[in-house]
This record gives structure tokens, sequence and C-alpha cells, in this order.
């Protein structure tokens, strides 16, 4: 079973309710597929409240951004890929509960299933310490105004772009690591991983250890929902 209390660390914030938590970690798959038992009813109600705490953020924050444009942002930030993105830097897999055919299938890293969790943990939160509480949680995980205001993402140094994209954060550290150097010594292959935390968040390859930790950060940024071409 999950250590619920190393996952409420992760998460920054302590449940009155610990029962609220564990349903919203359960795959359907885990409670034998009766929604009742599972997390898909906290789903919907976690993206609702998603829905609503971006959309004031970036009605107050981006005031001179007409509706078209903050639907644009807002459907950057809580699409799968961002949401998938947010659910690893928690590293959430490691805590839901699965039944073992989805386990053995690869489902802690599986995108609709992260995603899907992360809006479940959203609506757990808000049930059990209402929308502050549920807002200061979702608020760690989008980008800052800076970063917005940027709009698409320029070809170029993708490793500044994803620190400016997580400093709001300040508690939260990149890192890169080479992870493979293959072929001759004229012409190699680096593998770079970056990781946010500790947790694996894109991986890139190039020529060099630097190009291949470019390519790393741009794969980050893709998956948070931004465009890089």
């Amino acid at each position: 079973m999950a250590d619920l209390h190393e996952f409420e660390d992760r998460l920054g914030y302590r449940f009155g309710n610990i029962a609220l938590l564990e349903r919203a970690l359960t795959h359907s798959s885990y409670s034998g597929g009766k929604n009742n038992g599972s997390n898909e009813r906290l789903e919907f109600l976690g993206d609702a409240v998603l829905q609503i705490a971006v959309s004031q953020y970036l009605f107050t924050n981006m005031t001179t951004v007409p509706e078209g444009g903050l639907t644009k942002l807002r459907a950057s930030i809580v699409c799968e890929n961002s949401l998938y993105s947010f659910a690893k830097r928690i590293d959430l897999g490691r805590f839901i509960y699965l039944g073992k055919g989805e386990e053995m299938t690869g489902g802690r890293d599986r995108r609709s299933i992260l995603a899907d969790a992360f809006e479940a943990v959203i609506a757990a939160i808000y049930l059990d310490g209402g929308m502050p509480q549920a807002e200061r949680f979702i608020l760690k995980f989008v980008p800052s105004i800076e970063a917005l205001k940027s709009g698409k993402v320029k070809l170029g140094d993708y490793k500044t772009i994803l620190q400016e994209i997580i400093q709001q954060n300040p508690e939260e550290r990149i890192s890169y690591n080479v992870t493979e150097e293959d072929g001759e010594n004229h012409h190699k292959i680096f593998t770079a991983d970056v990781l946010l935390n500790g947790q694996v968040i894109g991986s890139g390859k190039g020529q060099s250890k630097k190009e291949a930790e470019q390519a790393a950060a741009r794969e980050a940024i893709q998956l948070m929902g931004y465009e890089t071409d």
C-alpha cells in the first residue's frame, strides 16, 4: 500500500480526512471497475476546480489579453500533457492503487491515468480544505506570468525557458543527468534526462552533453503543453 503521509509531504498539504486522498489515488482497475470505489467522480470535480482556479489566475494577472487568448493559455495549462507533467513532479504514479493488469502493463506511467489522478487529488484537497487550499496547490504548477506572456516558446535556449517556467516555485530544483554515451569518440551520441526535484520530466539526445540537455529541456516544455516549433 502507498505511504499516504509521504505523499502528503509531496503535496504540501495535510488532510483532515485521509480517506479522500485514498479515494483520489484509487484507479478503477483496483476497485474492481466500480465507479463508487474509484477516483472517477473526484476526477470530474477536480477538472472543474482546476478550470476555475486557472481561469481566475489568468483573468486577474493577464488583464490585456482578450478572451480568445485567455482560452488558449488555459487550454495549454490544463491539457493532459501538462497534467501528466505536474503528476510526474510529485511522483504521483508511485502512490496510485492499481489492479494487477494495469500494474503489469505500465499503468503507473500511463499519461491518462496520471492526468486523471492529478485532477482527483485536486478534488480531494478541495473537499477537505476548500477552494483556497485547492487553489494554493494548483498554482504551484502554473507557469509564471512572465513565462505565459512570452507566448509561443521560441527555438533556442530551452534550458533557460524551462527554468523561467518553473521559477514561480523557488523550492523546486531542476537538474540534468547524462545517462548514456554511444558511438565512437569522434561521433558520440549522448542521452540526458532533465529532473525536477529528482523526478525525470524529459529526455533527449545530442552530439554533445549540452545538446542532449537542451533536447531534454525541450521535451519537458512540450510535455507541459507548450509549442516549441
